[in-house]
């Protein structure tokens, strides 16, 4: 349940539904909110459909979030979903300078000669090459995965390495296929929050080293990407390049962090993607994680943690870790 909204500009777009009710579309303005299912007139089931007239939406949506006299009805009590469907979800991965150096250097080998401080300062160097010279690193993610943004996060038996990675997530508002940098942005109808949670201990494959990491395995559990509060249009943030992304663990900051540090920015990312795959409205492009996790800290989730994760202007979220019952 939600009861107060901290975002920026004058609205945004969530899903949301009452105790006994069907999840509706919903413009949120402060405590309130529009079914927006009942408002637009050509009556979107969700979200998504709403993103899918992204450009016709928009203004409507401006001069709804200033009409007093509608059928608005208290944010208080009612439940919050995840704020989109997706069909596709793209993922950025070692796209934030530091989080790279931390995780090399606590993943290097017993036998590595080098001291820390050389060991940081080898891998630094690598980070700013690639950063001028080569391409952002994607990977796909299941809608599977998704959850709300005050959802239990359900720890499967097998996780043995629970981790948070929170992350500014891009939504797509427009069909984007083979898009430039400079315009990738237009395709962008607005921005939330995501945990993108990973089992560190399932990352890579043992059995068949070749092969590398296991993304199907240590990031696609059901609940492992807790998504929202909030999709905050895209007009209502300055700089997707200049925002704060932050992490509690049980009420201590773990990850803090700009995304001036990201390797690759939005523009960048989504122009990549562009090139290969066919971008659709409601699609999710997570464009990585701060230094700060748990493997950095030494701590990993466990039974009972709560994480609160907040970005600039796109408000919080906040969920509880549950360790899954034997047999299930």
């Amino acid at each position: 349940m939600a009861t107060r909204t901290q975002f920026a500009g004058p609205f945004a777009l969530g899903t949301l539904s009452a105790a006994d009710g069907r999840p509706f579309p919903g413009l949120v303005v402060r405590d309130r909110v529009l079914d927006l299912s009942r408002a637009l007139a050509w009556e979107p089931v969700d979200v998504r459909a709403v993103l899918e007239r992204w450009e016709e939406a928009l203004p409507v949506l401006h001069t709804l979030a200033d009409e007093d006299a509608l059928e608005w009805r208290p944010l208080d009590g009612l439940r919050v979903h995840a704020p989109v469907e997706p069909r596709q979800i793209f993922q950025s991965g070692a796209n934030y300078r530091q989080h790279v150096i931390d995780l090399e250097v606590a993943h290097r080998a017993p036998d590595d000669a080098r001291t820390v401080e050389e060991a940081r300062a080898e891998i630094a160097a690598i980070m700013d090459r690639r950063a001028a010279e080569d391409l952002p690193y994607v990977f796909i993610g299941l809608p599977g995965a998704i959850t709300g943004p005050y959802d239990d996060v359900v720890l499967p038996a097998w996780a043995k390495q629970p981790d948070w990675e929170l992350e500014l997530v891009a939504v797509i508002g427009e069909p984007a296929h083979r898009v430039s940098v400079e315009e990738a942005l237009e395709y962008v109808a607005g921005y939330t929050i995501a945990n993108d949670l990973t089992d560190r201990a399932t990352v890579f494959r043992r059995d068949m080293k070749a092969i590398g990491t296991d993304w199907l395995r240590c990031k696609n559990a059901p609940g492992f990407t807790p998504l929202g509060p909030w999709i905050v249009p895209a007009g209502s943030i300055a700089d997707p390049g200049d925002l704060r992304v932050t992490l509690k663990l049980n009420g201590e900051t773990m990850q803090d962090e700009s995304t001036k540090d990201m390797l690759f920015g939005v523009a960048r990312v989504v122009s990549y993607i562009s090139q290969t795959s066919r971008l659709l409205p409601g699609d999710l492009v997570l464009t990585g994680s701060p230094a700060g996790n748990g493997m950095h800290w030494g701590r990993l989730l466990r039974d009972g943690d709560v994480m609160e994760g907040s970005v600039t202007g796109l408000g919080t979220q906040r969920t509880r870790c549950v360790a899954e019952e034997p047999g299930s």
